[in-house]
């Protein structure tokens, strides 16, 4: 066990394509911990290549949790996330006193560092109405609804994420009381240190690593993946990046190439939405990528001196 006066949470975090996982791993088996996934869609089973989900070798390599852990039928949250790690997390210290969350989802991550506020949680018909509302009307009845619901909330969300627009009016319609007033931004403290880090790569060299995954992506069967679960394209664990396209595909909306390039380009989008929001925390430590493993262990040793020190 490692000795330290307070166990860490070292979070790997960053762009898609950055090379979180690789790194990840090389840390936990120096540390000798566990691996935390922090992504929204590699908790679900059945969809490893579109997710880029841990291979077999890699869950091999280094103890994984949160991964492949739910049907695609299941609903999740970044509340529930926050519940479930703070609830393993103590388990895991008993042994080690490192761990390690890697993931690109930046509002469980922000959950589990930061807390997030208490909402209720969110019954199937409420979100089927929810949803209801931006399959018949598209992003304008979405916005006209919670323009309606919750104008105060509306006048700050980002009015091109349709996925932030029907959450607040899942809330506000569960809730009974608009989303903004149930949104308190207090941080809350956590008994144990936090080191985050994500790798900086040029936003070009990022931007090629991005259109060489989804190559091999189609390469290791990212199609026969889609078609599989095609039936349950209407599922929320479903409306990302890779599938959407290739559904569209199939549905005789969209031919291959298009879709293939799509699905490239709107990657690049997500990157750069992972990115602004990575760029705003100024608790983020930016590495080099081609010294990524050895400058992790040089920070995370030190500020864990820092911090025995200090107690």
């Amino acid at each position: 066990m490692n000795t330290i006066a307070r166990p860490t949470l070292v979070v790997i975090t960053g762009a898609t394509a950055s090379g979180k996982s690789s790194l990840a791993i090389e840390l936990a088996q120096h540390l000798q911990c566990h691996i935390i996934s922090a992504d929204s869609r590699q908790i679900y089973r059945g969809i490893p290549i579109g997710t880029a989900a841990p291979t077999p070798e890699q869950l091999a390599a280094a103890p994984h949790h949160f991964v492949g852990m739910l049907s695609l039928e299941e609903s999740y949250s970044a509340a529930k996330f926050e519940s479930d790690v703070l609830t393993l997390l103590p388990d895991i210290w008993s042994k080690d006193g490192f761990a390690i969350m890697c993931g690109g989802s930046m509002m469980y991550i922000d959950a589990v560092v930061n807390g997030i506020d208490d909402l209720p949680d969110i019954s199937t018909e409420i979100r089927q109405q929810a949803c209801d509302i931006y399959i018949k009307g598209g992003l304008e009845a979405a916005r006209a609804a919670l323009s309606k619901l919750d104008p105060e909330y509306y006048d700050i969300v980002d009015k091109n994420n349709h996925k932030r627009i029907i959450h607040a009016i899942e809330i506000t319609l569960q809730a009974g009381v608009p989303y903004s007033s149930l949104r308190t931004g207090t941080r809350r403290e956590r008994p144990f240190n936090v080191i985050k880090l994500a790798i900086d790569f040029d936003r070009q060299t990022l931007f090629n690593r991005i259109n060489l995954r989804v190559d091999s992506m189609i390469a290791a069967g990212l199609e026969l993946e889609a078609a599989k679960v095609y039936h349950l394209r209407h599922l929320n664990s479903l409306n990302t990046v890779g599938y959407k396209e290739l559904f569209a595909v199939i549905d005789g909306n969209m031919d291959r190439e298009t879709a293939i390039a799509r699905i490239a380009k709107n990657t690049r989008v997500y990157a750069k939405k992972q990115l602004t929001w990575l760029k705003r925390d100024d608790s983020v430590i930016w590495l080099n990528p081609e010294d990524s493993l050895q400058t992790s262990l040089n920070i995370i040793y030190d500020e864990s001196r820092k911090t025995s020190s200090h107690t």
